[in-house]
């Protein structure tokens, strides 16, 4: 039985919520690279975004991608809707918007990862064809107000769409407009976890605006370069953001990361197959005193842990979670540009440094700006683009390092590249979705979707 089993139902105190984290260290060998991917889709003709249910809907998605390709349906509940697909040790699951999201097997190098991608486009496409739908591969859903698009049918959205609202204006937006690509890595102990997980969040916002995504609302221009970014700095703040407890700690330990968890509020838990709703009451109170005759579990703590959502999280990985959704050429930079921090020891060394020179309440002044500007931003008197040509140069030197050599016998950094040419025109995608447009613009339908598409 692994500790996060639904069926780990040991009661629990403080001194056992570490164990989530000791238990999931590797030696470096066995280290891997997993990739998320999300995105919306739409009616290609008519922009319509993608519902759960109907003919050209997610249901007959899964079922075709069951089908066709042995993918095996899940529920939550026996019986109940399907709300997720596994293949080996990936998946299909659904944001609440009905975003379709790949969460990929774990792999070696970022070839291997960037090929899972496609394969999943690939495996897409006919059904696509056949269904008439578009995959948008951008940040921020391009064309639907809130009150066009579905709720998957899935217990904690439910609790989700209730509470979340109540603790930041753009709640919804985030559950049902929003998407990302995202990457997960290992680490080797306490200090290889915490170093990695501060050097990610201190970085976020640079990285976020390198890889901003999303500057269309509505089917009008946004007058931000990531609308993505401007809902999540609206968000519940117990929950989210840089965690700025870690930031002045000289060796941040697992226990940190830990007390800022048990502050921010939970969702539900599960007994015997059922949901219990506690929603808002924090993990510390929930520990201490308990809800409703019921005493917090280690399976409890994992769920809480994974409804926590900061700019890196801390889990059985460590999820890199600062980029914008983005087209198929560029999704591989995002692995790559994470792998080469992260796994090679001299640019995870520079890279520390770099953070370190990094001042938490210039960061969180600089976060608005590099939301709408992107690199044209400024983090106080440094430019955006100095930073991120630093952060760039460091990962592109640790993949060479690495020497990982993909079937075209070239490294990682072919992977790297397409996001190394928009910085070398001083560019995030959003600049390129954008060219001849003005804020404020309406955009046609058609259009919209043809410059969106993945």
């Amino acid at each position: 039985m692994t500790p996060d089993a639904p069926e780990d139902d040991r009661a629990i105190t403080r001194d056992d919520l570490d164990e989530l984290f000791v238990t999931s260290e590797k030696p470096n060998a066995e280290f891997r690279i997993g990739g998320e991917m999300e995105k919306f889709g739409v009616d290609r003709v008519t922009g319509a975004p993608l519902p759960y249910e109907g003919n050209n809907g997610i249901r007959r998605i899964f079922e075709e991608l069951t089908s066709r390709y042995g993918w095996h349906p899940e529920s939550e509940t026996e019986g109940g809707p399907v709300i997720a697909l596994r293949r080996g040790l990936a998946s299909i699951t659904l944001e609440p918007g009905a975003q379709l999201e790949l969460s990929g097997a774990p792999y070696e190098d970022v070839h291997e990862v960037d090929a899972e991608i496609r394969a999943h486009f690939d495996e897409l496409a006919g059904i696509s064809a056949t269904l008439g739908l578009a995959w948008l591969g951008v940040g921020f859903q391009p064309l639907s107000p809130q009150s066009e698009l579905p709720w998957v049918p899935k217990h904690r959205y439910g609790v989700m769409k209730r509470y979340l609202p109540t603790r930041g204006a753009r709640g919804l937006d985030m559950m049902r407009r929003t998407a990302t690509v995202q990457a997960n890595f290992d680490y080797s102990s306490e200090e290889d976890a915490m170093r990695k997980l501060v050097v990610l969040l201190k970085l976020s916002p640079i990285i976020h605006a390198m890889t901003a995504n999303s500057p269309f609302i509505e089917g009008k221009v946004s007058p931000n370069k990531s609308e993505r970014g401007a809902v999540w700095l609206e968000m519940d703040p117990s929950r989210s953001g840089l965690v700025p407890p870690l930031w002045k700690k000289k060796r941040p330990r697992y226990s940190d990361y830990v007390e800022w968890a048990l502050d921010a509020g939970m969702f539900l838990f599960r007994r015997g197959g059922e949901f219990v709703h506690n929603t808002g009451q924090t993990f510390r109170s929930f520990l201490a005193d308990g809800f409703d005759g019921h005493r917090a579990t280690f399976a409890d703590w994992v769920l809480h842990v994974n409804t926590l959502f900061p700019e890196a999280r801390l889990k059985r990985t460590i999820e890199a979670r600062a980029c914008d959704c983005l087209p198929v050429r560029l999704v591989g930079s995002v692995p790559a540009l994470f792998t080469g921090l992260l796994y090679d020891g001299q640019s995870l060394d520079a890279a520390t440094e770099l953070a370190a020179s990094i001042d938490l309440d210039v960061m969180q002044r600089a976060r608005p700006e590099l939301v709408a500007a992107g690199l044209s931003a400024a983090v106080g008197s440094v430019p955006a683009l100095k930073l991120a040509e630093r952060i760039y140069e460091l990962a592109a030197a640790g993949l060479a390092r690495r020497a990982r050599l993909g079937a075209a016998g070239k490294d990682e950094r072919v992977l790297l590249a397409p996001l190394g040419a928009l910085l070398e025109r001083g560019e995030c995608p959003a600049d390129g979705l954008l060219a001849g447009l003005a804020v404020e613009q309406p955009v046609p339908r058609a259009e919209l979707i043809r410059r969106c598409a993945v």
